[in-house]
């Protein structure tokens, strides 16, 4: 088991993680939080961090070529569907599942996200590698204008500590098949697994726009493949909904 930093309140775990791992601290290294008062999401976005629920990161240095560092989310997201199914019972009919590029989704209800922030500041090769997590356990926010649920609405959710030790040993056995890039095709096809149907209706909120498209899997760079209006586009970067989210839940 790596070297877990266990804090009763901080700003931000990923913070926290960046800057122990560039002062030198042995690596890997996880933090986990009781509470946070300053978690992040995605575009920079809050993310709420209830008592109960997980707040952690690990910091690694990895080998791997810089523009690779985004794979990081979608093995992220592997690790944690795999360590949620080691630690409890789901309830029958409880669709656990990926949605790109790294929410942790219950149905079309977010339970959970993933941030990886990354740095070549560090001497040496490679970079070092901030996951951080943020997982649902026990509640969810009510206030976020979308759905949003909680493991433990769908079975005995395990405690913090508890899924953090199962999450490291998923974390630590993915990132051995991810081989600093050279195994992301393993990674690919276990997202893939984890995801929704091939052909699901998304929108996809882009920087030009919002597209209608259907979800055709990933490229073997780790986009999202959609098909826009009968043309098979690659997507880097941009907000994916569920067809039917945007109908229960409204314009986000």
């Amino acid at each position: 088991m790596p070297r877990i930093v266990h804090l009763a309140e901080t700003a931000s775990t990923n913070a926290d993680a960046m800057r122990l791992g560039l002062s030198g601290e042995e690596l890997p290294l996880w933090v986990i939080a009781d509470t946070q008062t300053g978690g992040r999401g995605r575009s920079g976005r809050a993310w709420v961090s209830e008592p109960g629920n997980l707040h952690a990161s690990v910091a690694f240095r990895s080998d791997a070529p810089l523009e690779k560092a985004g794979q990081l989310s979608l093995l992220a997201g592997i690790a944690v569907i795999d360590a949620v199914r080691a630690t409890m019972d789901l309830a029958p009919g409880t669709e656990l599942r990926l949605k790109w590029p790294n929410d942790i989704l219950i149905g079309s209800a977010k339970a959970g996200g993933i941030l990886v922030e990354s740095t070549s500041v560090r001497a040496g090769p490679g970079f070092l590698a901030i996951l951080g997590f943020g997982l649902n356990l026990i509640s969810a926010p009510d206030s976020l204008g979308r759905a949003v649920t909680a493991l433990s609405q769908h079975g005995k959710s395990p405690e913090p500590l508890v899924f953090l030790e199962m999450l490291a040993e998923k974390v630590a056995f993915w990132l051995d098949r991810w081989q600093a890039g050279e195994g992301f095709a393993a990674i690919r096809e276990a997202w893939m697994e984890r995801a929704g149907a091939m052909g699901e209706r998304i929108a996809i909120n882009t920087a030009a726009g919002q597209l209608s498209a259907t979800y055709q899997g990933l490229s073997e760079t780790g986009a999202l493949r959609a098909d826009v209006g009968g043309t098979i586009k690659e997507i880097s970067y941009g907000d994916v909904l569920l067809v039917g989210q945007i109908a229960r839940d409204g314009t986000p």
